[in-house]
């Protein structure tokens, strides 16, 4: 997590998913992902992190590389979580403009170019997608949305879908960011506090096919409620620790 941010080799867009034991997805993705950018006028690349699966993923994703020279595969030296796998594709980027999502095939690639438009056409710096019509088991919607009231009362925000994996926004919206474990689901508050304008657009949600959550339910609500208290402390330090440079 101490890497510095790659940038050039003439790349537009960055597309970033973490991944672990996501063998029987990644096929599909990568050929999403293909097939929403196929007729792009920029270059693009497609970073999947390997977060030390104990599948196939690994096999999986060495011929994947033979078929799409823009795939990129990065492999964690053991298991260290979302965040760690997606701070760690995120700095091997070399896009202008970056973009995130899920690895098991709930997000919709095809959703990709129309949040890049309106990163281009300067509406804003970072598009977060929102779920609206989520594809997911009654507990998980109802613990999401549970999850999301708090997160907003303690973080004073009125983002509908913080943790949505899928995200675009330009690189300058996190060279300044330190993803500690569980941030990554907070990003647009964090974004915020730079400074940067976001958005929220619904997003299309499709229900996992193949592979299990990495999460359940219970240990999701309870981090993200530390988490968000972790963010709501970074809010008041901002907001306390404004200064005044001297005039001589």
């Amino acid at each position: 997590m101490g890497l510095q941010y790659q940038s050039g080799g003439g790349i537009h867009l960055s597309v970033v998913a973490p991944a672990h034991n996501e063998m029987d997805n990644l096929p599909r993705l990568i050929e999403e992902i293909a097939a929403a950018l196929a007729k792009s006028a920029y270059a693009w690349e497609v970073i999947i992190t390997d977060d030390a699966s104990t599948d196939g993923t690994a096999a999986v994703l060495r011929d994947l590389r033979k078929k799409y020279p823009q795939l990129r595969v990065l492999s964690m030296r053991q298991r260290s979580g979302q965040t760690a796998a997606l701070d760690a594709g995120l700095r091997h980027a070399r896009g202008t403009f970056l973009a995130m999502l899920d690895a098991d095939l709930q997000n919709d690639p095809a959703d990709i170019p129309r949040m890049l438009d309106l990163l281009q056409s300067q509406q804003c710096d970072f598009v977060n997608g929102w779920r609206a019509n989520r594809r997911d088991p009654w507990i998980r919607l109802v613990s999401t949305r549970v999850a999301n009231r708090v997160r907003n009362w303690l973080t004073h925000e009125q983002i509908h879908d913080s943790a949505c994996g899928l995200k675009v926004f330009r690189r300058e919206c996190i060279d300044r960011l330190k993803l500690f474990n569980g941030m990554h689901r907070f990003l647009p508050t964090l974004v915020k506090m730079e400074g940067y304008q976001v958005i929220e657009v619904p997003v299309n949600h499709r229900p996992r096919t193949a592979g299990k959550a990495k999460y359940g339910v219970l240990n999701r609500v309870f981090k993200a409620l530390r988490d968000a208290f972790a963010v709501r402390w970074m809010q008041q330090c901002t907001t306390h620790c404004e200064c005044q440079e001297w005039e001589s």
